[in-house]
């Protein structure tokens, strides 16, 4: 009962900060089981696709089953499609594919930004709302009304709090994932990179 009660106390604004909340878990919860390093980057991938490429060349049944296996499958697939033609060739399919991928690794990532933004600004709203019903429980004839004074305070600290509590971890995460998807993507680069010269340096034997 005790969380009903703060609710309760907290006014209607506090719906709009449960709201973020909710928001935020839902979030952090997608991208943490997404940006698992194993359904990115697979170990042993390149290594793989190199093996793969050499015994039985390229083929568009397994290029499509390749990029269906993982956001790095993809990159890669994308720069065999192309073997036939120049290194600068597949170098440019493989960037245009790693910035589709990138975008994907991204995904929400502005949302649960926006909500660590927001969400202390929507404590400050029901910091506001309970200012005024303090400001309003002080009328000339009655004097000071207790009840509606202790309420209107109750609404301006509870909202300040929420805001708070759910903005922190959003930032954090926030600052978290992106740092993340920064290092996929310098890593993803660095093994397309060597798929290509890989590649390259076998046509030329």
């Amino acid at each position: 009962m005790l969380l009903l009660d703060i609710i309760e106390a907290a006014g209607w604004p506090i719906w709009l900060i449960i709201f973020s909340s909710i928001a935020t878990v839902t979030i952090v919860i997608e991208r943490l089981l997404s940006l698992r390093k194993k359904l990115v980057l697979p170990h042993g991938l390149l290594a793989q696709v190199v093996q793969d490429y050499r015994a039985n060349g390229v083929s568009g049944e397994s290029l499509q089953k390749l990029a269906n296996s993982s956001p790095l499958g993809r990159v890669f697939a994308a720069g065999l499609k192309n073997v036939k033609s120049s290194r600068e060739v597949m170098k440019e399919s493989i960037e245009e594919v790693g910035s589709a991928v990138a975008h994907d690794l991204n995904r929400y990532l502005n949302t649960l930004g926006t909500l660590a933004s927001i969400t202390p600004l929507l404590g400050l709203l029901g910091t506001v709302i309970g200012m005024i019903e303090i400001f309003g429980a002080q009328t000339p004839a009655s004097g000071t009304n207790p009840a509606q004074l202790a309420h209107g305070i109750s609404v301006a600290l509870y909202n300040t709090a929420g805001g708070i509590i759910v903005a922190a971890p959003a930032l954090l995460f926030y600052r978290y994932f992106r740092g993340k998807v920064d290092g996929f993507i310098v890593e993803m680069e660095q093994q397309a990179v060597k798929l290509v010269e890989v590649v390259h340096g076998d046509r030329h034997h």
